[in-house]
């Protein structure tokens, strides 16, 4: 029987695919069925992990073959005057630039007007558009280095995401001096499927104009023998995805990216182990890692820090340490019980008294993950809040207990430490995704009711298994009902959740990111009020 304890796993299956580099596909699948799962399931696990880097953060290229160039449906009328071709070049290369790259490159075909159009404007190149239909990739990899060499640039994006790059390392390196010769910006490079640790050649830092770069399933460049002067001086969002990092590599990269704004670690092969000096970084998010130690020493414009779903690989919990960062607004999903916070040099326990060099005053927005019937977990629950003195949105996922409840919280469990300043005096909204309906989260619920003077709205969203139960919702939260709230005229609502199995919080990574997203954890999937 699978162990459902992700805690008491072996490192290779808490972490999916990730630990598996230098592992044959039978020593990975044998590795995979020791730890209790179905045989077969690692290429699943490699397949959720594309998923979510195809889906949930890749960029959309700016061109689509939706609607492609079709000149066969084109009506020709005989002796009838061509008048697209009597548009200026300015208004005809603005059409070419809007179509597919195959299509783009058939125009030239249409008349002598129209042969160096495509040659002349900035080259937008996805490799799946020449994915020929119900067939494997077959020869796609051949028709990327034809297209490279063909223009003459500047290469406005690039997205070379399935090709298997075992099969063509001969090919990489000169793709990668190809793009750094004719001024490639932005660069999704993924490869896809195996094996998964795959050494990127340190090329990659000739690309010098890049300002986006997504790499995924591959090993960091082996720094040592870079020169020190070499620099991404335009790059302003970097991802990782199911990355191998060696420590000195990861060191290496940022700090040859003095623009960086953007900078997201997804599924990582190995621990991370993160040391953020940046005067540009202002969104990190950190998705489906084996987290080791972040610390945030020097990131004066750093404005969220972004956990999803994140953990350790033994049995220590995650260090997270906040230094200098006087606009750090977003902070979460923390989960007290892997998660040991610092804050300057203060370690934040159950019991530690939180003077003020210990807080963040600028942080507004907070959300945590707790497993309610877990009492071990919830001690430090308090004073994490103490150190967020100005919150004012408060977020928290109820996470599913597979264990054996440990005991049970009343008020006094909260009230004993003394108040909670962001409760008490700023708080103006809290949102509670997926209620189990155990008494320790309607004590909580009911505690920041009695308390919050300044609260305005409280969400409560019932989880999709307690509901199959037939549990009496209202039942449930009555003493919500029967609380004499800090603010009479709160708006309480309760919702019905669309999420069938419990996992992690709901998180839009490529949303997050977003400079005009003022809330990242905000996402409905909640449709019916109860």
């Amino acid at each position: 029987m699978a162990n459902r304890n992700p805690r008491r796993r072996s490192p290779a299956a808490a972490a999916g695919p990730g630990l598996l580099i230098g592992f044959s596909m039978e020593q990975a699948e044998a590795a995979h069925e020791r730890d209790g799962l179905e045989p077969g399931t690692l290429w699943l696990s490699m397949e959720i992990m594309a998923t979510v880097v195809y889906d949930a953060l890749l960029p959309q290229p700016p061109v689509s073959p939706a609607a492609p160039l079709s000149l066969a449906s084109t009506t020709w009328v005989p002796g009838g005057a061509d008048r697209i071709s009597l548009l200026p070049d300015q208004v005809l290369r603005g059409i070419v630039s809007r179509l597919p790259d195959a299509d783009a490159a058939c125009t030239a075909a249409l008349a002598s007007r129209w042969r160096p159009l495509w040659r002349s404007v900035h080259l937008v190149l996805d490799n799946t558009h020449f994915l020929p239909r119900g067939r494997p990739a077959f020869g796609v990899a051949d028709v990327v280095t034809g297209v490279l060499a063909a223009h003459p640039g500047p290469f406005r994006c690039v997205h070379l995401t399935c090709s298997a790059m075992d099969a063509h390392r001969g090919m990489i390196s000169r793709w990668l001096d190809i793009l750094a010769a004719k001024g490639i910006q932005e660069l999704a490079f993924i490869n896809r499927p195996w094996p998964l640790d795959l050494r990127l050649p340190a090329t990659l830092f000739h690309c010098a104009t890049l300002t986006r770069l997504f790499l995924g399933f591959w090993r960091l460049p082996e720094t040592a023998a870079v020169p020190r002067s070499a620099a991404f001086p335009n790059l302003w969002e970097l991802a990782l995805c199911v990355v191998v990092m060696e420590d000195r590599n990861l060191a290496f990269l940022l700090d040859r990216s003095p623009a960086l704004e953007i900078l997201t670690i997804i599924g990582s092969q190995t621990g991370v182990r993160l040391r953020l000096v940046s005067q540009s970084v202002r969104c990190l998010q950190l998705c489906f890692c084996i987290l080791e130690e972040v610390m945030v020493v020097d990131a004066p414009r750093l404005e969220k820090l972004l956990e999803w779903t994140t953990w350790d690989e033994s049995t220590k919990c995650s260090r997270i340490k906040i230094g200098h960062a006087p606009k750090l607004r977003v902070l979460g999903y923390f989960q007290p019980g892997q998660h040991n916070l610092e804050i300057s040099n203060t370690v934040i326990k159950a019991g530690t008294k939180v003077s003020t060099s210990a807080s963040v005053p600028s942080v507004q927005m907070l959300a945590l993950q707790l497993k309610f019937d877990v009492r071990n977990e919830l001690k430090k629950v308090p004073n994490f809040l103490r150190c967020f003195p100005n919150v004012e949105t408060l977020y928290i996922q109820s996470a599913r207990v597979y264990e054996d409840p440990t005991g049970k919280v009343s008020a006094k469990f909260w009230i004993e430490g003394g108040p909670i300043t962001c409760i008490r005096k700023n708080m103006k909204k809290v949102v509670f995704y997926e209620l189990q309906g155990s008494r320790n989260e309607v004590v909580f619920l009911k505690f920041i009711a009695e308390r919050a003077e300044m609260l305005e709205k409280m969400v409560i969203v019932v989880s999709y298994k307690f509901l199959t139960l037939g549990v009496d919702v209202k039942a449930t939260l009555k003493p919500l009902s029967c609380a004499k709230w800090a603010n009479g005229d709160c708006e309480l609502q309760v919702y019905k959740s669309t999420i069938t199995k419990s996992g992690g919080p709901v998180y839009n990574i490529r949303l997050a990111s977003e400079s005009t997203c003022a809330d990242p954890f905000d996402h409905i999937y909640y449709d019916e009020l109860l």
